[in-house]
């Protein structure tokens, strides 16, 4: 199937190449890659055949409204807009009404996998009319894991961004719980190999998980973690979780917990943040801060 690809950096390049491995025909775009297939959003509209398929993988925000606003006043009725990356729900059913004014269908789509989704393949939670969904199915069917599973088609639009968003607000408090853990072996003078603890947990134990995994792996290159600073970013997700839990009265103290602890690393150089750091970085290649070797020197951050 074609495809136009808008957005080609550490999930969209990826999701690109895995989809052009398929066998399917992926027209990329991007202003800043090199990899991109064409100059301008009219040219890609243009290499494309109707009814189109266009995936939006930009930063959430700005980007994304500016981009969709384009696409809106090139594309044609029949055309289908996917957008893959973290928007907020709620953002959703505006731009699907907007959209649909000139009949253009609309899918929000959340995307997990981060850096090593070309390999293992995607999670994929779909939200939008089942028609368009289905119209779409075969890209979804190739991002997926080639073993079966990680695909939903969760209700409505806005659905999609919805679960993803809680995934990630889950992924929070998963994340912060190896943290704590690790932080507390290495204080108790206890225990003599925190890495090798974590590597054993790996199998048959019940806390074993891909995370895990990834953890093992940072510890692997880093045994003490002393290479990184206790400084943790959030990107958006964790906040609207807590923000949807109050709204409907859900208690979610560990979601909540682990986004406040991702503030107060911003404030002290924390053990516990680091490993959140070092996660961050293993699964979604996001950008690490050094530790600075001599606590004297200014911070250059």
């Amino acid at each position: 199937m074609q495809l136009g690809m808008i957005g080609l950096g550490k999930m969209g390049g990826n999701m690109a190449a895995r989809l052009r491995e398929k066998g399917h025909d992926v027209v990329g775009f991007d202003v800043m890659s090199p990899e991109r297939d064409v100059d301008t959003l009219q040219d890609l509209v243009s290499r494309l055949a109707a009814p189109r398929v266009v995936w939006v993988m930009v930063p959430s925000g700005d980007p994304t409204v500016t981009t969709i606003n384009e696409l809106r006043d090139l594309l044609q009725e029949g055309d289908l807009v996917i957008e893959g990356g973290n928007s907020h729900y709620v953002d959703d059913r505006t731009r699907a009404d907007d959209l649909a004014a000139k009949g253009i269908g609309y899918l929000d789509v959340g995307v997990s996998g981060g850096v090593w989704g070309r390999q293992n393949g995607y999670g994929i939670m779909v939200g939008g009319h089942k028609e368009d969904v289905e119209r779409a199915r075969p890209v979804f069917d190739s991002l997926t894991p080639d073993e079966g599973g990680g695909f939903v088609h969760a209700g409505a639009v806005g659905a999609g961004h919805f679960v993803k968003m809680v995934h990630n607000g889950i992924e929070y408090g998963m994340m912060q719980s190896f943290a704590e853990g690790f932080e507390l072996m290495t204080a108790s003078g206890i225990v003599d190999d925190v890495p090798g603890t974590f590597e054993s947990w790996r199998e048959g134990t019940v806390v074993r998980s891909w995370l895990l995994d990834l953890l093992s792996r940072a510890l692997e290159e880093d045994p003490d973690l002393s290479e990184l600073r206790g400084y943790a970013q959030d990107s958006g997700e964790g906040r609207w979780t807590v923000q949807a839990a109050v709204d409907h009265a859900v208690p979610a103290p560990a979601i909540t917990a682990a986004l406040f602890a991702r503030f107060a690393s911003r404030q002290d150089d924390s053990p516990a943040m680091k490993v959140v750091a070092a996660l961050r970085n293993q699964f979604g290649g996001h950008a690490v801060t050094k530790s600075d070797p001599d606590p004297r020197t200014p911070s250059r951050d």
